[in-house]
C-alpha cells in the first residue's frame, strides 16, 4: 500500500449567463429551443465532456463541470449549442478546478465520470 497522494483530478467549471432573447416570464424548460438545447446538452453527458451542471442561485448563471483538455475545446463545443448560437446563453468564465479534497466515495465517482465511457448521470429532459 503506498502512501503516495492520488494525482489531482483535474476539469474546467464553466459559468454560463442567461440573456439576450431569454424570456425571463417562461420557466427554462418552457423557453424557445429548449429540446435543441437539451439534446444538444445530452450529447455532451453522453460523450463524457460534461460530468455536472444546472442553473446557479438567482436564476441568471450556470455552472457546468467539464472533463476536456483545454478551455478551447470546452468554447467551441459550448459555441454550437443552439442557445450560445441564438445569443441565450453566453460563457462568462472557463476556470481549471483542480480537485485536492474529496472523499474516497467521490473519487471513485469522479474516475468512474471521467473515463471516456462513462455516461453515468441524469440529464436534462426534453
Amino acid at each position: 500500500m503506498s502512501d503516495a497522494a492520488p494525482d489531482p483530478l483535474e476539469l474546467l467549471a464553466v459559468r454560463n449567463h442567461r440573456g439576450g432573447p431569454w424570456d425571463w416570464t417562461r420557466p427554462m424548460r418552457e423557453q424557445e429551443g429548449w429540446k435543441e438545447h437539451a439534446a444538444f446538452m445530452n450529447a455532451l453527458v453522453d460523450e463524457g465532456l460534461i460530468l455536472l451542471g444546472g442553473p446557479l442561485e438567482g436564476d441568471q448563471d450556470t455552472l457546468l463541470i467539464f472533463s476536456a483538455p483545454s478551455a478551447e475545446v470546452v468554447r467551441d463545443r459550448l459555441a454550437q449549442d443552439p442557445w450560445a448560437r441564438s445569443g441565450m446563453l453566453t460563457v462568462t468564465a472557463i476556470e481549471r478546478w483542480t480537485i485536492l479534497l474529496s472523499p474516497e466515495a467521490l473519487d471513485a465517482l469522479m474516475l468512474e465520470l471521467t473515463r471516456p465511457s462513462g455516461t453515468a448521470g441524469s440529464q436534462p429532459q426534453p
